[in-house]
């Protein structure tokens, strides 16, 4: 840290950040020699495999970002290899908000969200970042206990056709509300704002309708099947651009979706650290299974 801190700075205060699942957070209180202090925060990657490349990727991903009216953290330093920290690490600028994971003030949000994603897709970088990558498969699918079978075989199906053609775009890859910051004014929740967009690690290039259809998913799953239905509209109704046919913006919902029934328990546990204690797994689990049953018995 004192390598890449001012003259006569020091760090006078740390504190966890909770609500990540891939990295460990701390904010990062650095003292000024004649008083003041500003913040940064330190992300560490503990004990996950491909560290080096994400952290690369989230570094390249905050350098482009500078300077392009995208609300994302500023670089300080990277250290993917672990040299001088215990752990591969991002030191970055902290940004002020906070994520909004509460159902009310979400009609406001929405909105929000949408916009703020067809900014990110609108981006046109000199230097493309590496395709998208997307692991689930038809045989690593995990439909939820008392799902409706011939539903999930059929969206189990959908998936082992090849992936539709696409016109690529920049894609952030983990946009969903557990990633976005806001400043929420208490008296005045309509006049909610966001103020930073964070979590550039698997930031790709491919077609708009993943990053739509998972922030869709994660609606979903967080507030309702209804509401990951909406969101597709509101990136339309906000000028985005999604997939040509209705089976083809279909493939991308549903793949999305199923992607998400391998890592239920896992998202959910900081859904109900940040006081969503009602999602237990197996109310994620419902969720999701209403969700993709919603998509398959969509008219077109």
């Amino acid at each position: 840290m004192s390598r890449h801190l001012e003259r006569g700075e020091r760090v006078v205060r740390t504190e966890s950040l909770h609500g990540g699942i891939t990295a460990a957070m701390r904010r990062l209180t650095v003292g000024a020699r004649h008083g003041g202090t500003r913040d940064l925060v330190l992300r560490s990657f503990v004990d996950v495999e491909h560290a080096e490349d994400w952290l690369d990727r989230e570094a390249g991903a905050l350098t482009l970002l500078a300077g392009t009216g995208v609300p994302a953290p500023g670089l300080v330093a990277v250290d993917p290899t672990a040299a001088h920290c215990e752990y591969p690490s991002l030191l970055m600028t902290h940004m002020a908000g906070r994520t909004v994971l509460d159902d009310e003030g979400l009609e406001t949000r929405v909105p929000l969200l949408a916009r703020q994603l067809v900014e990110i897709h609108a981006l046109r970088p000199a230097a493309r970042p590496r395709g998208y990558v997307a692991l689930t498969t038809a045989d690593t699918v995990v439909p939820p206990k008392g799902a409706d079978a011939a539903v999930w075989a059929a969206a189990i199906e959908m998936i082992r056709r090849p992936a539709p053609p696409y016109e690529g775009r920049f894609l952030h890859r983990d946009f969903q509300p557990g990633n976005v910051l806001f400043d929420v004014p208490p008296a005045s929740p309509a006049d909610a704002r966001i103020t930073g967009v964070v979590d550039w690690a698997a930031t790709s290039w491919g077609p708009a309708d993943l990053d739509v259809a998972h922030c869709s998913v994660n609606l979903a799953l967080l507030h309702g099947p209804a509401w990951g239905l909406r969101f597709a509209e509101a990136y339309e109704e906000a000028g985005g651009v999604l997939a040509a046919t209705a089976s083809e913006r279909l493939y991308w919902k549903v793949r999305d979706g199923l992607a998400s029934s391998e890592e239920v328990q896992l998202v959910a546990r900081p859904w109900r650290a940040a006081g969503r204690t009602e999602l237990t797994t197996r109310a994620v689990q419902e969720r999701l299974d209403a969700y993709v049953t919603a998509l398959m018995d969509a008219p077109g």
